[in-house]
């Protein structure tokens, strides 16, 4: 406890924070620095529905071991019925006050959870619900709907939550994902784990994605390549991520002629040294969150090249920290693109000025001192 919350009499804010796993993603991430930056004020607990992914040991280490409600692999049985009442449960005998849930599946045990036990929750949409059905969508919207809060973390997904599921604007917050530059800057200083393609000296686009679910569109990016590559504009590509995808987008690449330009690195632990050996980034999806590989992109000091959607005009100013080009345009991007070779010194500033929001704008004390005033706000306490 600090030592001004044991003067005031003040109790540790005892808080959940609950998500599905520990796997490498963004949502996951921004829960570890939760996790790691919240003061010592609060009695924190972690709940999860799989006890697995490689960001479990950082857990551990920071002293927590989760507690675990299993769906088994579906929602749609009476599982889930069980592990709300083990859950509500299990927060009334530790007299949990707060619950922060941080993602769809979780938030389906955790929001009747929390009502049943008499605890708050704030339920955190981190995207657009874009690889969602219809009713998945209805059944999201449900529990936010119940909740008490509600933290989005780009000013569209706000949006949606006003003009699409009807949540008052009172009860939402747009708290943007924090990045430790710190920390980042020391990971990029390691250096690189593994050897690079040798480019010969072309510029490099890079591009960080998984290559899971069509929305990432890579292949825009391979036929704005190709767009550059028919005039003689060279240009070559990092595609880092990987996913069941990845071997129709290698076919593409060869069948567009630019597989001798376009490397696919697969999976890599070095992502802030990757960048840093890369003319410019680029993301262009047709659905984003707040984008964490567009955030380190900008924290590298790369002009990034975004599509307009989701968090990503949050982060990219139009010709100021980057360019902004619609969706599925890939000519929009080539003619980006052609932007950024043809004026390196414009592209310079804009990747300084990106560098510097990050610096200003999105660091991990802010993230995580506005989650800390919201959580007292909503558990009724007074401010820190």
């Amino acid at each position: 406890m600090r030592r001004e919350d044991a003067r005031m009499g003040h109790e540790p804010l005892r808080l959940v924070q609950f998500t599905r796993s520990f796997h490498i993603g963004g949502t996951e991430v921004q829960v570890l620095e939760l996790l790691r930056g919240l003061p010592s004020s609060y009695q924190l607990q972690v709940s999860v529905l799989e006890n697995e992914g490689p960001l479990m040991g950082a857990v551990w280490k920071l002293g927590h071991a989760p507690e675990v409600f299993s769906l088994n692999g579906s929602l749609i049985q009476p599982n889930t019925l069980l592990q709300i009442h083990r859950m509500s449960r299990w927060l009334k005998a530790n007299r949990v006050q707060l619950v922060h849930v941080h993602d769809f599946y979780s938030s389906i045990v955790a929001v009747p959870a929390a009502k049943l036990a008499g605890a708050k929750v704030i339920v955190g949409r981190l995207d657009l619900s874009h690889w969602q059905g219809k009713a998945r969508r209805m059944l999201h919207a449900r529990m936010t709907r119940m909740a008490d809060h509600v933290i989005a973390n780009a000013e569209a997904i706000r949006q949606l939550l006003i003009h699409e599921e009807g949540l008052p604007e009172s009860r939402i917050s747009v708290i943007h994902n924090g990045l430790d530059l710190q920390r980042f800057d020391a990971r990029a200083a390691e250096g690189l784990k593994d050897a690079l393609p040798d480019t010969g000296g072309v510029p490099t686009v890079i591009h960080v994605a998984n290559m899971n679910h069509p929305v990432k569109r890579q292949e825009d990016l391979l036929l704005a390549l190709a767009m550059l590559r028919h005039e003689g504009t060279k240009l070559n590509a990092w595609f880092v991520g990987d996913g069941p995808r990845r071997p129709a987008l290698e076919k593409m690449a060869h069948d567009l002629g630019v597989a001798d330009g376009v490397h696919f690195l697969k999976h890599r632990s070095d992502v802030p040294a990757v960048y840093g050996q890369a003319t410019f980034g680029v993301l262009c999806s047709t659905a984003e969150g707040m984008s964490n590989a567009v955030m380190e992109g900008m924290a590298a000091g790369l002009p990034m090249v975004v599509t307009r959607v989701g968090g990503n005009p949050d982060l990219i100013a139009d010709g100021e920290r980057g360019l902004v080009v619609e969706p599925e345009r890939p000519a929009q991007l080539a003619q980006a693109f052609r932007r950024l070779l043809a004026n390196p010194q414009e592209a310079r500033k804009m990747g300084k000025a990106a560098r510097g929001f990050v610096a200003r704008e999105l660091s991990l004390e802010k993230m995580v001192r506005r989650h800390d005033a919201l959580y007292r706000q909503v558990a009724g306490l007074p401010p820190g």
